[in-house]
């Protein structure tokens, strides 16, 4: 992970840097996120932030599929170390803003999800692949519920990997607030972000936790029960998903 500062306009860059992976999320790379997400909290240097991938082919796709992730042995619980990968979810109510270069799959929500707003290049899209392969989406469902129209939420999460949602179409539902041509996400993230940065601080961030006071009360309730959803639904679908995965090995996306 890269992390760059810029002092004169109060703009850090967070990159996810494993291209070669995706930017997918190992454990190492989780427990970062989360370190640097606490220690911008006391960076009063750091005024606005903005989030995105290397390269150009993906933004995040999640968990990476070799991490090992140790589970309790209880049905009624899971471990899952990317619920400590967003901002929010560390404490730091300055504004994070998302550059979506790529791929958007499964655990990325973990990170859009507790962005103030996203920017998406063009060829940007958004899925989630957790349904095709047996499992719950839970945790990603309601921060997208957040964030989109219920039917579209549902739409992308139940159709999985047959299904990806384009830029355009996820700027139509709102998911990103704007679309931005040729390579240019993470400087058009960046210029958005500076322009924050130049605001008094105490309203920029007394607006931000304004912002998520008026969702945190149904997001809280929702994101008590996801835990034992996943832990139950994930432990019952593990057989089906490999016999599913036989039948279709091989099948292709479209993309709306």
């Amino acid at each position: 992970m890269r992390v760059e500062r810029d002092a004169a306009t109060g703009v850090a860059v967070v990159t996810l840097d494993r291209p070669e992976r995706h930017n997918a999320l190992d454990l190492a790379t989780a427990a970062e996120l989360s370190a640097r997400w606490r220690e911008f909290r006391y960076d009063d240097s750091v005024r606005a932030v903005v989030v995105t991938g290397a390269g150009d082919r993906a933004f995040c796709t999640g968990i990476d599929r070799d991490a090992d992730v140790p589970q309790p042995s209880s049905p009624y619980s899971v471990d899952d170390p990317l619920l400590t990968v967003g901002p929010k979810a560390n404490d730091l109510w300055k504004p994070v803003l998302a550059a979506v270069n790529g791929m958007a799959c499964g655990g990325a929500f973990y990170l859009i999800g507790e962005c103030e707003f996203v920017l998406a290049a063009e060829h940007a899209t958004f899925f989630d692949p957790h349904t095709a392969y047996g499992m719950v989406c839970a945790y990603e469902a309601i921060a997208m519920a957040q964030r989109m129209p219920f039917g579209e939420v549902a739409r992308m999460a139940l159709m999985g990997t047959a299904e990806r949602v384009s830029a355009r179409r996820a700027y139509e539902v709102g998911l990103v607030s704007e679309v931005v041509a040729g390579g240019g996400v993470r400087d058009a993230a960046v210029r958005a972000a500076a322009t924050i940065a130049a605001f008094p601080t105490a309203g920029v961030q007394g607006t931000v936790r304004a912002l998520w006071s008026a969702r945190e009360a149904a997001r809280a309730q929702a994101m008590a029960q996801a835990g034992a959803l996943v832990a139950l639904g994930n432990a019952w679908g593990s057989r089906q998903a490999e016999l599913f995965a036989a039948r279709v090995r091989g099948g292709g996306f479209r993309t709306r």
